[in-house]
């Protein structure tokens, strides 16, 4: 991921890996590097901090400071090293962290962020017309401790219009994770016309649907550079895998008006 800071230069950081999934028991440690790379001609401070985290319904990360009565956060079993750095132009930085999970720790999957802050050397931001400017990135942390069976259900599919989009462009898959561990979705939506002929196959999405929580997955029923569907009426067909023995199915039917 590259930010541009362009409240004071225009920075560009790349940081390495932006998700980190693991697996561990009950009093476990796990250590390992983000790379944070600065492409560009001016030093960059870097300031890192925890977060705990979780997705709105249609899939928009929501952050917030460190709170350990928040189901499944894993923010204060993580240290970074070193909380400060200075990124020198063209170079990179490593930031060491290490997840230690607490003993008795029931099993599920916990999460938390490792945020980056950008600012000018030596100061802890950019103050424009009395506003403060940073800019920042996370690497999401996943942590799966001990076993725990997925619990997820499709409870609902339906045609929708994307913002600036013809009508029916998406289709919403709503999903529910009673379980207590996140899993991830593939799969396929398969579109079918009139006559019964598949004229149109694209890939679900990959992306997380966390425990005890409901999400939308919006799969577009045109590619970017794809051509839209002909006017017309066409079945739906779901098929998502989420790691379950069987897949989770649904459909429904689009209309696309002329």
């Amino acid at each position: 991921m590259l930010v541009p800071v362009t409240a004071w230069a225009q920075v560009s950081i790349e940081a390495t890996p932006l998700r980190v999934e693991l697996k561990t028991g009950p009093g476990g440690t796990y250590t390992q590097t983000v790379t944070l790379s600065n492409h560009d001609t001016n030093a960059v401070r870097i300031h890192a901090s925890l977060n705990d985290w979780y997705l709105s319904k249609d899939g928009t990360p929501q952050f917030k400071e460190p709170d350990t009565s928040m189901p499944y956060s894993a923010a204060t079993w993580i240290r970074v090293n070193p909380a400060d750095s200075i990124a020198q132009p063209g170079a990179t930085q490593v930031a060491r962290f290490t997840v230690t999970v607490p003993a008795g720790m029931a099993p599920g999957g916990y999460r938390a962020a490792i945020m980056f802050e950008f600012s000018p050397p030596g100061a802890a931001g950019v103050v424009s017309k009395g506003v403060m400017f940073r800019s920042r990135l996370a690497t999401l942390v996943y942590v799966t401790v001990g076993s725990s069976t997925p619990a997820i259900e499709l409870v609902d599919v339906e045609a929708r219009q994307r913002n600036g989009q013809p009508p029916t462009s998406v289709v919403v898959a709503t999903l529910k994770n009673t379980g207590h561990v996140h899993v991830r979705t593939k799969g396929q939506m398969l579109v079918y016309d009139k006559a019964g002929t598949m004229v149109r196959k694209i890939l679900v999405p990959d992306v997380p649907v966390l425990p005890e929580s409901e999400r939308e997955v919006m799969i577009a029923l045109a590619d970017e550079g794809q051509a839209s569907l002909p006017p017309g009426e066409y079945k739906v067909e779901l098929r998502i895998d989420v790691g379950l023995p069987e897949l989770l199915v649904g459909e429904t039917t689009v209309t696309i008006g002329k």
